[in-house]
């Protein structure tokens, strides 16, 4: 892989070198690789096979999450979100240890894995919420919760410059899989006064399916606002925002 240089940028296949452009710049590699025919039907490429099934089945799998919580999503998350979660999802694909080779999914792997994982970044919740909190989820009723005794923001928070107010948020993603559906809810606080002043208790809820055997992800949130003029205005369009996955229930 080369980097193009010039003044002009190329895209395309010339003589070869296919050139194009992604997130890290316009960039240049030779044409090759081995025909698609015989790594479908190959024998040699039996391994080569069983990884792309899996692979894709990580695939989708983040892209049914990421749907399911678009909501919040679309308000946190950074430009490597899809690769970064298709990755861990595929680890958790690899712990599978029920189906062959070629064929493991993830609700038969270890989907612990993905406790933790930040879909922004730039703006990980760790890092960012220092505040204690409680959670929970009642597979009979489908009720997740979260809880956060009266904190002080400026002291519990580490939040961009120029903050003025932020928010709470909080979802249940039910995952189906196979089926490739998902239910979700969320809840949030109001918007809230960056100060030294403690909230009031927060309780949110978000209730999915009761009785489910799906796994749930619960995902919780901070959204920074700037207040011009009485007017709220997402801080830098979201780029610090964090989301995070706080918990994944399975049966």
């Amino acid at each position: 892989m080369a980097r193009q240089t010039g003044i002009i940028k190329l895209k395309g296949t010339i003589g070869g070198i296919t050139f194009y452009k992604t997130s890290d710049g316009d960039l240049a590699r030779e044409k090759g690789g081995v025909d698609a025919s015989r790594i479908a039907n190959d024998p040699a490429f039996q391994r080569t096979r069983e990884n792309g099934s899996e692979f894709g089945r990580a695939g989708k799998g983040g892209k049914l999450l990421r749907n399911a919580i678009r909501i919040l999503l679309q308000n946190a998350k950074d430009k490597r979100v899809v690769s970064r979660l298709t990755t861990d999802l595929l680890k958790v694909v690899k712990t599978d240890t029920t189906n062959a080779r070629g064929l493991r999914t993830i609700p038969n792997g270890n989907m612990g894995l993905l406790l933790g994982f930040d879909f922004n970044v730039n703006g990980k919740l760790g890092s960012t919420l220092f505040a204690a909190f409680t959670k929970a989820f009642d597979r009979v009723s489908g009720e997740a919760t979260l809880s956060l005794a009266p904190f002080a923001p400026t002291v519990r928070i580490a939040a961009p410059a120029g903050t003025t107010h932020f928010k709470m948020v909080m979802g249940a993603a039910e995952l189906d899989f196979g089926a490739e559906t998902s239910i979700f809810e969320n809840d949030e606080t109001a918007i809230l006064p960056y100060d030294s002043v403690n909230t009031a208790a927060i309780d949110l809820t978000a209730t999915v399916t009761a009785d489910s055997t799906l796994p749930i992800v619960q995902v919780m949130g901070i959204e920074f606002y700037q207040e011009v003029n009485g007017e709220m205005y997402s801080l830098k369009n979201g780029a610090y925002n964090a989301l995070a996955v706080i918990d994944i229930y399975t049966v």
